[in-house]
């Protein structure tokens, strides 16, 4: 979530104790040290090694399991990276996004409104009380007819 690997995936080599996990990522660039659980976000994908296994053994399994190629293709890689870009991108750049997610939503509203007005001529009208009387009262007077 944070520090220097913040963005990049790792191995957990080994427990420290209930706050802490020693990890490591040779492949993608994370060194071998110590960061506390809440740093951390597991992922599902898992290397059968033993404890303080070394870095080398590491990125045998590592290369062989492909985990940087199955975890570019998750949610979450694809998230890291957009945040990634915008966090990158200039102020011009940011206000262009403004203004365009603004167009946006007017076009949508505006569209909505539409939608809206179109539905509220066409639906039917509701009865009045005057309405439902007259109808209850033809009933009754059929009603009366038939005896």
């Amino acid at each position: 979530k944070r520090g220097e690997g913040q963005g990049k995936i790792a191995t957990i080599v080994d427990v420290i104790d209930q706050n802490r996990a020693l990890v490591d990522g040779p492949s993608s660039g994370v060194r071998r040290h110590a960061v506390p659980f809440t740093d951390i976000r597991l992922t599902k994908f898992v290397i059968k090694i033993p404890h303080g296994t070394s870095s080398k053994t590491i990125k045998k399994w590592w290369d062989k399991d492909e985990i940087c190629k199955k975890f570019a293709e998750t949610i979450l890689s694809k998230r890291l990276e957009a945040m990634k870009k915008k966090k990158e991108l200039t102020d011009f750049e940011r206000f262009k996004l403004y203004k365009t997610k603004q167009n946006i939503n007017k076009l949508v509203k505006e569209k909505y409104e539409r939608m809206r007005a179109k539905y509220l001529r066409e639906r039917p009208k509701p009865m009045t009380m005057e309405k439902k009387k007259g109808k209850s009262i033809k009933k009754k007077a059929r009603k009366e007819k038939k005896k």
